[in-house]
């Protein structure tokens, strides 16, 4: 049995992805996981092969256990991984809680390093690994500093496991998408409503996954970047000191002044 897996398949980029993936590539079964379980039962209507809903919070360890026994039971061939879940919380370091800093890095990076080993044995010659990174991975962003930081961390990763997987035939990308569309920001923003109030340009989600999956299927690139602004913007902040890139956003956000003392 040949499958495809999507995380963070219940709304956004996910679950785009899943709705576009059979116009690349056809599969015996989807396995889709996140914690939504009507949401992932809602993608089997009209999909044009069998979909199998995994209900699972990534930042749990057992989940992970889980998730190894699936792998081994079925023992299947993966086609393609797709590392989707995550999120952000804006606000300055003492404004959001440690427990939720904690969580970023669970999720965002700790669990797309464990499902991809996990999966990596069941993969051959001809496989695609996709992970969902940011923007934000090719700079320092105050008052984004852990999340931002958890996407530098996955843009390292992709590309080093890249070369190690080449051997192998496994082909490795990370999609950096700049502002994009979905139900991110309606978490991201509960800490702090005006960490982040300028947003230069948005994108939509399927945008974003129809230019991935073309550059995941047609083009051997290692990074993936919806828009040609995003691209620039991309160029830009590897030619610059960071100093200047970071005051740029302060700048941009209205956090130029120093806070009162208390």
């Amino acid at each position: 049995m040949r499958i495809a897996i999507v995380t963070g398949a219940s709304s956004g980029m996910g679950r785009e992805l899943a709705l576009q993936l059979p116009q690349w590539e056809q599969f015996d079964e989807l396995w889709v996981i996140a914690r939504r379980t009507e949401r992932l039962e809602a993608l089997k209507e009209g999909y044009p092969f069998p979909v199998r809903p995994i209900t699972l919070d990534l930042t749990e360890p057992d989940a992970l256990e889980h998730f190894r026994g699936l792998l081994d039971a079925a023992k299947p061939e993966v086609g393609l991984l797709a590392n989707v879940s995550g999120f952000g919380k804006f606000g300055r370091y003492d404004q959001i809680p440690v427990e939720e800093s904690l969580n970023m890095i669970d999720l965002n990076c700790k669990a797309y390093v464990a499902l991809t080993e996990l999966t990596l044995p069941y993969m051959k010659r001809g496989a695609h690994i996709l992970m969902l990174d940011s923007l934000s991975a090719f700079q320092p962003v105050p008052y984004l500093n852990v999340y931002a930081a958890t996407k530098a961390f996955v843009l390292s990763y992709c590309r080093s496991l890249g070369q190690e997987l080449k051997p192998r035939g496994i082909r490795v990308m990370a999609v950096s998408p700049g502002w994009v569309n979905t139900e991110f920001f309606d978490r991201a923003t509960q800490t702090s409503k005006d960490a982040v109030t300028y947003y230069n340009r948005w994108y939509e989600p399927k945008d974003v996954m129809a230019t991935a999956l073309r550059d995941l299927y047609r083009r051997k690139k290692d990074v993936s970047i919806h828009g040609f602004p995003v691209r620039m913007q991309v160029r830009m902040v590897k030619l610059l000191p960071h100093s200047v890139v970071m005051n740029t956003w302060m700048r941009q956000q209205k956090h130029n002044k120093l806070p009162p003392e208390d």
